[in-house]
């Protein structure tokens, strides 16, 4: 499997460069070549398989030719044996047609557990066998730096540097990262917002000159492994809803259009998908751009949905990209003049072409307190803000009620007692037993200005475990 650029600039690579890269030379996302496509009949052959060996079934082509299969099957399965349901991914029904997809039952309670604990196994596997030693420095509006850190803490040739918006993600969000202690693990708190954050990871990537040497490596969604690892939740519903024999909806709270993408994804892979939801709060870029054809940057909005309070989303390159028939070069000036004027639209029939499959709408506090009360009264389900968000829009824009409606439910509602409390639902919160003592443990985190350059100097100053580099 060989890997190209969205910006068609940067040279082919297989898995395992690509796994190193992170973002492409030319500034662009790496994408597969050719995506695999699997039959009915395949896909149907899977059924009722353990998730880590429908994982191998879904992600082997992806990794052929890096990775031998005696080793990969056995990566999947310490990955997803540490998940606490058995089922790794259960299925819960809040109506008739209508499901929640539990993505939280990892070591972190969040979605990014399925792809931060592979990313984690991936690269200890990788270096090992090179003989390197890297630097992950990620970006994150807060889960996927507590999932990274778990996922990469045991790796003997990583040294991670989170970067997180300076009190801006809950607090229980903050502390399952700057509770976890390590010589190769750093928390920075940055002066800004997430998508200044997100700017001196891309920014660090396109000018690597000040690690010495040292490679880095992304662990943000632009990090294909990440995407890879996120397509086969999407299988394992459907399957367990009477597919790949009929077809299936998905709802998908996103900020950053990497859990979507996996979708457009695993459709475009054969699975039968009739409907992809993008549900968002006011932060609402991907919304306007499904709805309108206008992705324009606006101001940032605090929420009570942290984790998509978002203005620019990363992966969306990879699906212009497909949109612009796998033109490189359109691409690239299209992500020019979006990062001159701050905004970007496409050709009508483009336009037409996403939303023969994609809906969106743009849910607001109110009305994600509303339906946390609602779906806690009537089935006694807690729903975290971003699942109450993807609820309420898989509800407004549904086109079938004869086709299973399926909303991924990206957290547990623990990581965020304020939206649960104006919810008004009255239920106590508890920590999984072992969170239990979270709020008792010391934390350690570095506070920093929103400058580039002396977030680069903290990483040279720490990185390979307290010795500068």
């Amino acid at each position: 499997m060989r890997y190209i650029s969205t910006r068609g600039q940067a040279p082919a690579l297989n898995f395992e460069d690509v796994l190193l890269a992170g973002l492409a030379s030319d500034g662009g996302l790496y994408v597969p070549e050719n995506l695999p496509r699997f039959t009915v009949e395949e896909i149907a052959s899977w059924s009722g398989l353990p998730y880590h060996e429908l994982a191998f079934k879904v992600m082997r082509p992806f990794v052929a030719g890096s990775i031998p299969d005696a080793d990969f099957k056995q990566i999947l399965q310490e990955t997803y044996g540490v998940f606490a349901h058995s089922a790794v991914a259960p299925l819960r029904q809040l109506d008739s047609n209508e499901w929640v997809l539990e993505l939280f039952h990892g070591p972190t309670l969040a979605f990014k557990d399925f792809a931060l604990q592979l990313l984690g196994r991936l690269l200890d596997y990788v270096l090992a066998k090179r003989g390197e030693r890297v630097v992950i420095i990620g970006a994150t509006s807060g889960d996927t730096g507590s999932a990274a850190i778990e996922g990469c803490r045991r790796c003997d040739n990583v040294d991670i540097f989170i970067l997180h918006p300076h009190n801006r993600v809950s607090e229980v969000q903050r502390r399952q990262m700057t509770t976890i202690s390590g010589e190769n693990i750093h928390n920075i708190a940055i002066e800004g917002n997430f998508d200044d954050c997100q700017e001196m990871v891309k920014d660090s990537f396109a000018d690597q000159g000040f690690l010495k040497g040292t490679r880095l490596v992304a662990v943000n969604s632009i990090n294909w492994a990440r995407i890879m690892a996120q397509i086969v939740y999407y299988f394992h519903a459907a399957l367990q809803l009477g597919g790949p024999a009929r077809s299936v909806a998905f709802s998908v709270p996103t900020g950053n259009f990497g859990d979507i993408f996996a979708g457009y994804l695993a459709r475009n892979m054969g699975l039968p998908i009739s409907q992809l939801v993008v549900a968002t709060n006011r932060n609402d870029i991907l919304h306007r751009f499904m709805s309108g054809n206008r992705y324009d940057k606006d101001t940032l909005h605090p929420s009570l949905s942290p984790s998509m309070d978002i203005m620019v989303s990363s992966n969306f390159e990879r699906l212009l990209f497909d949109l612009h028939g796998r033109n490189g070069a359109a691409v690239a000036e299209l992500m020019s003049a979006f990062k001159a004027s701050g905004k970007l639209s496409v050709e009508e029939e483009r336009w037409t072409e996403a939303r023969k499959l994609f809906d969106s709408l743009a849910v607001d506090d109110e009305q994600t307190c509303k339906t946390i009360a609602e779906v806690f009264e009537a089935t006694g389900e807690l729903l975290d803000p971003h699942t109450a968000i993807g609820v309420y829009a898989a509800r407004e824009c549904r086109r079938s009620l004869a086709i299973p409606m399926v909303t991924l439910a990206t957290a547990h509602p623990v990581k965020f007692p304020e939206a649960v409390e104006k919810a008004g639902v009255g239920k106590a919160l508890e920590l999984p037993a072992h969170l239990a003592d979270l709020f008792e443990r010391p934390e350690r985190c570095t506070v920093l200005s929103n400058d580039l350059k002396a977030m680069q100097a903290f990483v040279t100053e720490h990185g390979n475990r307290g010795k500068p580099l």
